[in-house]
Order: C-alpha cells, then sequence, then structure tokens
C-alpha cells in the first residue's frame, strides 16, 4: 500500500521535520551524513531563515511517516536578504564563530557569516524565489509541480531559484516548468520564470 501523500500548510510543529528533510536531502539517496557534522547548520541557511520570515508561504508534504518535505519562498529577495541580515544572521553569526576550516560544517558556518545571493540582474527580472525538497517516498505524484505552479501564479512576479550544476535531473525538472537558465555561479545555475 502506498503512503498517503498531503500538502498542509506549515505551522511551528513542522519545523524539526523540515531541517531533517534538508540534511537528508544534501547527501544522494542512501547516503547518511557524515559523523561529526551539526545537523542544525544545512537547515539555519536554507530552511529556518524562510519558515520564520514568511510561515505563510510554506508548504509541508506530510505523510504517516511525518514531514516529506517542503516548499518555501519569498515574493522579495531583496527584502528578505535585508530582514536576514538585521533579524536571522546576527544570533547565529554569534553563537557559530567563523572557524577557518573547510570541512562541511565550517562551509555553512562560513555561509552563515557570508551568506550566498543571486546576482543583481537575476534579481531584478525574478525577485521572488523559492527552495523545495522532497524526500524519495513524497517524489513522483505532481506535488512538487502543483506547488511551483501556485507560487509563480501568486507570485505575480518573476521567480528563480539556485541549482547545482551537478543536479542535472532538478535542471531538467526545471526546464520541464517552464524555468529557463538566467545566470551562472561557480558551481550552479541560476534559473528563472517569469509569474
Amino acid at each position: 500500500m502506498l503512503p498517503v501523500v498531503q500538502i498542509v500548510d506549515f505551522n511551528f510543529s513542522h519545523l524539526p521535520g523540515a531541517y531533517a528533510v534538508c540534511l537528508e536531502t544534501s547527501e544522494p539517496v542512501g547516503v547518511v551524513p557524515s559523523l561529526g557534522i551539526n545537523p542544525d547548520l544545512l537547515g539555519h541557511v536554507y530552511v529556518g531563515p524562510y519558515l520564520v520570515r514568511h510561515p505563510e508561504l510554506a508548504s509541508m508534504v506530510v505523510d504517516e511517516q511525518g514531514v516529506a518535505g517542503y516548499f518555501m519562498g519569498t515574493n522579495n529577495s531583496l527584502d528578505f536578504w535585508h530582514w536576514c541580515e538585521a533579524n536571522w544572521w546576527p544570533a547565529l553569526r554569534e553563537q557559530y564563530p567563523l572557524t577557518g576550516r573547510s570541512d562541511w560544517n565550517g562551509k555553512l558556518i562560513d555561509l552563515l557569516h557570508n551568506p550566498s545571493t543571486a546576482p543583481a540582474e537575476v534579481v531584478r527580472k525574478y525577485p521572488a524565489h523559492f527552495h523545495i525538497d522532497f524526500l524519495p517516498r513524497a517524489q513522483g505524484g505532481g506535488l512538487a509541480r502543483h506547488l511551483i505552479d501556485k507560487f509563480v501564479e501568486a507570485a505575480q512576479v518573476g521567480v528563480h531559484l539556485d541549482v547545482s550544476r551537478e543536479n542535472t535531473n532538478a535542471i531538467s525538472v526545471y526546464h520541464h516548468l517552464g524555468f529557463e537558465i538566467v545566470g551562472e555561479a561557480p558551481e550552479s545555475f541560476y534559473m528563472g520564470r517569469n509569474g
């Protein structure tokens, strides 16, 4: 029997599950994250600020095991990044001072101190952006398309996302959903779609 997967509005009881999904989807399927990593750091960068700043724009994909995926974003990337600088990053920077290390923890701590943002030319044309991740048990049912289309339609502005150059499957899916490559970074592409 297939698990029943449904989309629900975010509430703060979903926060630990969303952090766990972020961590689990950061590695190839079946690979357990390395010992010694701080399991919260990735969520502090890619999940927490969106759920705290824009809980109304977040949807959780849940089943009987708990959170199996999420969608979160912002309609105004510049406003969001300014909010993070004023309200999200300061406490985390105090809690996690720069280490100078190049291991997994060190790289994420560096992101807390030097967050990445999309290039100005991408943000001008595509001011909204989002993050989406599903565990394998929630994939393949059209939920991602539904959530992305709903967000793009509601945003009424161009939408972008950052996708790893190595993630050819995701790039193909986003092309299929109407996104085009609109910018590049050393390790990723910025893909955009008009609202």
